[in-house]
Formats: C-alpha cells, structure tokens, sequence
C-alpha cells in the first residue's frame, strides 16, 4: 500500500480540463488529446503503488502524461512505428519487462533543459494570455491556471455556466492557435 493517498475517482473532475489543454497544445488533434489524457488516466491507475507523494497527484499524472505524449511522436515518426517498447529495470523474473509507466520518473529530477523549456513555455503561455480579449483572458486563467470550479468562477464574474464554456472555448482555441505560433 503506498503511504501516500491518492483518490483516482476524482481525477477526471479535477484534472481532466487541465490535462487536455495541456495536451492539446501540443498534438493540436482534439481525437487524439482525448485518447492521450484517457491512456495517462489508465497508467496513473495501473502505477498507483509507485505514488510517493513528493508531489502533487496534478504533477504526477502530468509527468506520465508527458511520457504519453513522447510516445505518441516517437510512434507517429517512427518507420515502424507497432512496436512495443517495453524496458527492464530489473533481472528479476517478478519484475521484468513492466511498462515504463509503471516506473514513472521522479518529477522533481528536473534537467536544465527541462527548467528551461518550462520557462520558455510560462512566457509563451503569458504572452498568449496578454493578446486575448480581458474576459477570456480572466476565465482562461481562473479555469485553466488557478483551476476554479465552474460555479466559482460563474458567481465571481456573474456569468451562467454555458456563457462560461463559450468563452472558456474561444479562449482555449486562441490560446492553442497562439502557442502554435509562438512555441512549437
């Protein structure tokens, strides 16, 4: 049993949205996005027993997420591209050949390079953020970045809840086409 808590059941209400714009800024494929932030939601649930809790559960999934995502390229450029990669991590019998999901990567070993692209990217989503209309600029932020509930954000800002998934549409749609231009 890990001596961390982790509650599964509340994954998709809490970090579904955030998951997915992660991702579909950088597969600009909504199909695909969807499938990538389901097989993440699957692999956290199949490695749950290797959750430390040395960061968030947000962190974690995001951290198989990324894994996910460079998978999905490496398939996409790849000649062959039906391989299965499976990697060893021990000579033991019981261990042998588990699913690199399985054996998530602390996230806290970050390389410079790692340091710097989340720093380039926290620019680039910044200055996406200064070129939308105040409104969606305000949910994109309270939705996406402080992760408000949607009835919050709808008594703050005195909007109904289908006013907010229009703007909070059109913001992302922005904001992807934006980070499309300026980051990849």
């Amino acid at each position: 049993m890990p001596d961390h808590k982790i509650d599964p059941n509340q994954w998709i209400n809490l970090y579904s949205d955030y998951l997915f714009n992660y991702t579909i800024s950088r597969v600009n494929d909504r199909d695909m996005a969807q499938d990538l932030v389901s097989e993440t939601f699957l692999a956290g649930l199949k490695s749950m027993k290797n959750f430390k809790g040395e960061a968030s559960e947000r962190t974690w999934l995001i951290s198989i997420l990324k894994r996910k995502i460079i998978d999905h390229y490496r398939k996409t450029n790849s000649n062959k591209g039906k391989a299965e990669v499976r990697m060893s991590y021990n000579s033991d019998t019981e261990t042998e050949g588990d699913w690199l999901e399985e054996r998530v990567a602390d996230p806290f070993d970050k390389t410079a390079e790692d340091t710097i692209e989340n720093t380039e990217l926290g620019v680039a989503i910044n200055n996406c953020l200064d070129k939308l209309p105040a409104k969606q600029a305000q949910v994109f932020e309270m939705k996406t970045i402080l992760n408000y509930d949607t009835e919050a954000i709808c008594n703050e800002l005195n909007i109904t809840a289908s006013n907010l998934w229009v703007i909070i549409h059109r913001a992302r749609t922005a904001m992807a086409g934006c980070l499309e231009k300026n980051w990849f």
